[in-house]
């Protein structure tokens, strides 16, 4: 059933802090954000050891806290047992898991706390040294960590980063023999080698963007002198926007697409509609919070917030966040393998059942899942809508209100639509020496 209020006002909250902060701007200015805290409350917090001593199979996994920066915490994430951890750090893995199996699962991870200047790359600094090395594994790292007391039971929840586990501060770190990623090896060998051209070769010979993020974290990569560690939550947004770039950029030179399209998945209590549309490039997440959900815990009445970016891109950071890149990365990666553009919209309803974040690889691989289907093909954006509202429970005419590409797509009169190509689209190339039509 499709919602339909009548009070436009009343149903979508105007002032939607949580859903805009999402735990990590201090909007309410509060020193933790009460939402996490919630959390916090609701999940068991016992602790997973009771030693400051930690032997296991790190995944491997590693983190870099930001707070305090450019002094901060790093160190690995190691579960206190041996054998095949891999899945536990590899995101790319977990669609179609519940979000208590992902939240148990990640919550075996212990962190180890080292601070250190995040430019410190001098050698002399054996935490820090395995931690980079660990993050260029190819496998599970077998790892021992000494604390200098039992790491705490709180368990860290976050709209940009996976969950982990309790903390603590790290005296000790020795390192089993590891195998080293043949491709990640090389990158970070090259001191020569900008860290944007590092990652994006690295997609290229499809090394997962989860591995690409851990070892951009750590400063595996770029030019040697500027090299630094980087916080994770940072670096997933840092690589999720530098691929998704490039891919944008590529795929401006293939003509549009010939039909309406739609895709679609339903994980986690989270509907996502991605509508494509024969025209250029432009692309928009639409994210509606109900009531009891993640980031809209106390509220009466559905969130609903945009982030959109026209042909030419966007020279500010979205409103939404680091999903808003998660998302396009998946949009452009589905037309660069297809060697076709279009403009692109992204519908997401959370409903109450996702009731705590898990980062924002919920976003990029969901979407990514969508666009492994076949989609439902239209004529006409009218027919598509259509399908669309027999699919979400919020009312069309609320998503258009919303919706920049939307209102573009329905209501804005270009040359093309009277059989005049504009420049951007008459000068692309399609191929190597033909012009699309």
């Amino acid at each position: 059933m499709n919602v339909d209020l009548a009070d436009e006002e009343h149903f979508v909250q105007k002032n939607s802090r949580c859903a805009l902060c999402r735990g990590s701007k201090n909007l309410c200015g509060r020193e933790r954000c009460p939402v996490v805290v919630k959390y916090y409350q609701r999940m068991e917090s016992k602790p997973l050891i009771d030693s400051t001593d930690i032997s296991g199979s790190s995944p491997p996994g590693v983190f870099v806290g930001r707070y305090g920066y450019p002094k901060v915490n790093v160190g690995p994430l190691v579960p206190p047992f041996h054998g095949d951890t891999s899945e536990l750090d590899m995101p790319e893995l977990w669609v179609g898991k519940k979000i208590d199996d992902i939240v148990k699962n990640r919550t075996q991870l212990v962190r180890g706390k080292y601070p250190i200047r995040v430019d410190r790359f001098d050698g002399r600094n054996r935490i820090a040294d395995i931690t980079q090395q660990m993050a260029l594994s190819k496998r599970p790292a077998e790892v021992e960590a000494f604390f200098s007391k039992k790491p705490g039971g709180k368990i860290q929840l976050s709209d940009s980063v996976q969950p982990y586990g309790p903390s603590g501060p790290l005296k000790k770190l020795d390192l089993g023999t590891i195998k080293f990623d043949g491709r990640l090896d090389k990158a970070h060998f090259d001191t020569d080698l900008k860290a944007t051209k590092a990652v994006v070769n690295l997609y290229e010979k499809d090394v997962y963007i989860s591995k690409i993020q851990r070892a951009f974290s750590v400063g595996a990569f770029g030019i040697e002198e500027n090299r630094k560690f980087v916080p994770t939550r940072w670096s997933i947004t840092a690589v999720d926007d530098t691929i998704g770039k490039e891919l944008r950029e590529e795929v401006k030179d293939y003509r549009p697409i010939d039909e309406y399209r739609v895709y679609e998945t339903w994980e986690l209590d989270n509907r996502w509609e991605i509508l494509m549309l024969p025209r250029t490039w432009m692309y928009e997440l639409v994210e509606a919070w109900y009531p009891e959900t993640a980031w809209n815990p106390h509220g009466r009445d559905i969130a609903i917030i945009s982030s959109h970016e026209r042909y030419e891109g966007r020279s500010d950071y979205a409103e939404i966040g680091g999903c808003f890149y998660a998302a396009r990365l998946a949009v452009a990666e589905k037309l660069s393998r297809e060697k076709r553009q279009a403009g692109a919209v992204i519908l997401r309803e959370t409903h109450p059942g996702y009731i705590m974040p898990v980062g924002v690889w919920n976003v990029r691989e969901h979407v990514r899942d969508a666009l492994k289907k076949e989609p439902k093909t239209f004529d006409t954006l009218k027919e598509a809508l259509f399908y669309v509202s027999t699919r979400l429970d919020i009312k069309i005419d609320t998503w258009k209100k919303h919706s920049e590409v939307l209102r573009d797509a329905l209501y804005q009169t270009r040359l093309s639509d009277f059989g005049v190509k504009r420049k951007e689209e008459k000068d692309f190339k399609f191929g190597e020496d033909r012009h699309w039509n």
